[in-house]
Parts: structure tokens; C-alpha cells; sequence
């Protein structure tokens, strides 16, 4: 069949999570940033939300796959 949409959506969602997460990781110390957010990493919090997306779209990419041998 053609390209599956699931698969860039999962690829950018992955790869941006790791990212933002990275980030979030990098920057936990700096309080001044985080102030507008009540104190809450929401990079962290954000790029760990994006990489289990991105990694869910890539399994039902797989799941789908092994569904049609």
C-alpha cells in the first residue's frame, strides 16, 4: 500500500519529544524559567508527552503491519 501517515506523524512526535524532554532535563534547575508555569517543568513534562505519542503512532504503525502478513 502507500506511505501510512502514522509514520512521520510518529517520526516528528518522537523525535521532538526527545528534544523538548532532553530540554526540560537540561533546565530543571533554572526557577526563573518555570515561574510562569507555577513552578512546573512543563518541557519535561511536555516532551515526555509527545515521545509516548510519537512512539504509540509507531506501534500501531508496526501492530498494523504484522496484521496484514
Amino acid at each position: 500500500m502507500g506511505l501510512d501517515i502514522r509514520i512521520p506523524i510518529g517520526l516528528m512526535f518522537s523525535i521532538f519529544g526527545v528534544i523538548i524532554t532532553l530540554f526540560g532535563i537540561f533546565t530543571h534547575a533554572s526557577v526563573d524559567m518555570y515561574k510562569k508555569s507555577l513552578g512546573i517543568n512543563m518541557n519535561l513534562w511536555m516532551g515526555i508527552g509527545m515521545l509516548i505519542f510519537g512512539l504509540f503512532m509507531l506501534l500501531l504503525v508496526k501492530l498494523s503491519k504484522k496484521e496484514e502478513k
